[in-house]
């Protein structure tokens, strides 16, 4: 059955990806957008301009699934343009899509949406290498609950030299409406972000962990137990912008360090979890060093490690470690969405100093460090002036993300932001 979606759904949210998808469709013969389940991504393929030209086909209908299995051919002869969902269920289908490529040559042939990791998927026999580019959509920031279909000021303060010139610049914005602790609480996964109260948010996230269990990662590889899986993803909550430790971890989780690879490896692959890596001058020791550990969504980290309202995150232990994940998954849809990639990584000396996140785009750095109070002393930017130091060239100015309304020079080199500007 071929579906042609020619009318924007009423309640869609513009997602910041949108423009970057129909720009690599221009130039790409496959488009490859991926990211955890729920995040939006049919939605946002079935919403784009050029989607009243594309024939939209969902490996999640039966019918096209077996298709797939059986004669991918005939699915692939559909339509000129072809947008396929949920690509993943049937790895062997990239082997035809590359033949199809391969043979035709034209741009914006595919579309394809994946809630995995087909770069990680051990199933998939061709990674369409040079023939494709690969999107991730992240959850949505808050400019695009919103409505607003944006990201945080991300771009506009990593082109300012100088924290003053921040400062200036963020200050122009207009005034947001917005609670960064009820943001950490709501998330990015659209129905939960988007749900009329903190029950209905709680029953929802309930039954996606209950879905992603019991029919997304059976789609991928077999569990032999699904409580230890399961509680190994609470004891992950639990380690928010910690180093990974699998030993230390499978210990806790009673599984073996082995069993706790395969899980976490899982986790990645279906991008529930992303590991964050060590900044350093060396490439080859970021590959090296022990990556930290952050949940894809912190309303799902929240709802896992048990943190369900406001009061009850201002209480717990997590807390900071809550608003640093909200934080990184904001930079994660600036990253996609941004012109010049960035990278992102953290700093961490053997002495102990350590920077939260460094944000790399080009020759540029900048370090920011998240807090949760709403006063900064000068001890708290002991570690951030540790790092301007040593990569004064690179790093002119650093930053801390707190609880403020306005941003504001600090010292000479390190700015305040508003926490809640850059959800």
């Amino acid at each position: 059955m071929i579906i042609i979606h020619a009318m924007k759904e009423p309640d869609y949210r513009p997602r910041a990806l949108a423009p970057v998808v129909e720009q690599a469709l221009k130039t790409h013969p496959v488009v490859v957008v991926s990211g955890a389940r729920q995040t939006g991504k049919t939605t946002l393929v079935r919403n784009l301009p050029s989607a009243a030209k594309r024939s939209f086909q969902s490996l999640d209908d039966f019918d096209v699934l077996e298709l797939a299995r059986d004669r991918p051919e005939d699915l692939l002869a559909r339509g000129r343009r072809l947008t396929l969902d949920e690509v993943q269920r049937v790895p062997d289908l990239l082997l035809a899509i590359k033949r199809d490529v391969d043979a035709r040559r034209q741009r914006g042939r595919f579309l394809l949406t994946g809630s995995a990791n087909l770069l990680l998927m051990r199933q998939v026999a061709d990674s369409l290498a040079g023939r494709a580019v690969y999107l991730l959509l992240a959850p949505f920031a808050a400019g695009e609950k919103r409505g607003e279909g944006s990201v945080p000021p991300w771009s506009e303060i990593a082109s300012c030299r100088s924290g003053e010139e921040v400062v200036e610049r963020i200050n122009e914005f207009p005034s947001i409406d917005c609670d960064w602790q009820r943001e950490v609480l709501r998330g990015g996964m659209p129905p939960a972000a988007l749900a009329r109260s903190a029950r209905e948010r709680g029953q929802w996230f309930e039954g996606y962990v209950r879905t992603y269990l019991e029919r997304d990662l059976r789609d991928l590889s077999q569990i032999a137990s699904l409580p230890d899986f399961r509680r190994l993803m609470g004891l992950a909550v639990h380690r928010l912008g910690q180093l990974v430790n699998q030993s230390e971890l499978g210990r806790d989780a009673g599984i073996s360090q082995a069993t706790t690879h395969r899980y976490l490896g899982l986790l990645e692959t279906t991008f529930q979890v992303h590991k964050v890596t060590p900044y350093s001058v060396n490439l080859s020791k970021r590959l090296i060093k022990s990556p930290k550990l952050y949940w894809a969504d912190s309303g799902l980290a929240a709802h896992l490690a048990g943190v369900s309202g406001v009061s009850s995150l201002r209480s717990s232990p997590l807390l900071g470690a809550l608003a640093e994940n909200a934080v990184f998954s904001s930079l994660l849809a600036w990253r996609e969405a941004a012109h010049a990639r960035p990278e992102i990584h953290y700093w961490r000396t053997a002495g102990g100093a350590e920077v939260d996140f460094v944000v790399e785009r080009g020759a540029r750095l900048i370090p920011l460090e998240i807090k949760t109070t709403s006063r900064i002393r000068i001890g708290d930017l002991r570690h951030l002036e540790i790092f301007l130091d040593d990569y004064a060239r690179q790093a002119p100015w650093g930053a801390v993300l707190y609880d403020t309304d306005q941003a504001h020079p600090i010292t000479r080199r390190v700015i305040g932001l508003p926490l809640s500007r850059f959800l």
